[in-house]
């Protein structure tokens, strides 16, 4: 359902939800706690708890009662759910607007474009600057957005796959180090390396095999991981990042600006040769590989542990 469907802008997603009840409670989480650092932190705490809460008993509670009502409708309720918590396709959709944007339209409309999908201040980005953001972004949402959410899915269905997105979803609104979630976002930002500690490793051992698959560097993405999986402030945000340098023989990563600071960061990878437009899309092959050997691995140990249950 997720690589036929995407996700069409008319269906109201979950994590748009999740987005709202952040806000919600933020606001009111703000004016309850002290406007000093053990404040700000224990109001983040609070918030991050509330949200995983609520984000958890509802669709728990929805699924009991579905359930309980017709094993049938529960059965495609949870797919729905399932099917909604996954972003493989729209990964590739919203990154390849940065490529046909950049091939068709110029440079200011791959800004905008690549705006859509990073974190950073995109306004003065060059050509490379903006390809490179594409492939970083690609990179680092295989893990978060198909890898991570398939492992939570195969543990505990959509119940505890809507908790990795609850969570994944505080990160990227309050995990910043700016002026205004230093502190408050302490806690979203610590749970993200927790929950996403063993899915990163795996998506990038199964993104080194992807490579393998279609012919890429595979053996420069091994030395390259190995190198560079730790040049990222985030203990996982490096490991598929690095890979994916290795395997495409560019240089990713470096410093960017962010709400008008810049922030110096390390290089990924060797300069092997100049990264190009065309690499977003090389990109998307090594999405989609590890998006399948994923879904067999896990598929395949649900089945070797149901059958050994049964």
């Amino acid at each position: 359902m997720d690589l036929i469907l995407g996700d069409p802008r008319w269906l109201y997603h979950p994590v748009r939800m999740i987005g709202h009840l952040i806000t919600g409670t933020e606001k009111i989480i703000r004016s309850c706690f002290p406007k000093n650092k053990t404040g700000e932190r224990i109001a983040g705490g609070v918030l991050a708890l509330i949200v995983l809460s609520v984000s958890t008993a509802v669709p728990a509670l929805i699924l009991c009662i579905a359930y309980a009502y017709a094993w049938q409708l529960g059965l495609v309720i949870e797919s729905f759910m399932c099917y909604q918590i996954l972003a493989t396709r729209s990964l590739r959709d919203e990154s390849d607007k940065v490529y046909l944007a950049l091939k068709e339209k110029g440079i200011d409309e791959a800004r905008k474009a690549v705006s859509m999908i990073v974190g950073r201040d995109t306004r003065n980005l060059t050509e490379e600057g903006v390809t490179k953001a594409a492939v970083e972004t690609v990179a680092e949402n295989t893990s978060d957005g198909v890898i991570a959410p398939l492992f939570y899915l195969a543990i505990g269905g959509a119940v505890l796959g809507l908790a990795y997105k609850a969570v994944n979803t505080m990160d990227s609104m309050i995990g910043y180090k700016n002026d205004r979630y230093r502190y408050f976002g302490t806690a979203a930002a610590r749970l993200d390396d927790i929950v996403n500690y063993i899915p990163a490793r795996v998506s990038a051992m199964l993104m080194i095999l992807a490579a393998a698959c279609v012919h890429m560097d595979w053996k420069n993405a091994i030395r390259i991981w190995r190198r560079d999986r730790h040049n990222h402030k985030s203990p996982n945000a490096a490991q598929t990042e690095a890979v994916m340098a290795g395997a495409l023989d560019v240089e990713l990563a470096g410093n960017a600006w962010y709400f008008g600071e810049l922030y110096e960061k390390p290089t990924i990878g060797d300069p092997i040769r100049r990264i190009e437009i065309r690499d977003i899309r090389k990109s998307h092959v090594l999405l989609f590989g590890t998006a399948v050997l994923a879904l067999v691995l896990f598929v395949g140990i649900k089945s070797v542990c149901l059958l050994a249950v049964y």
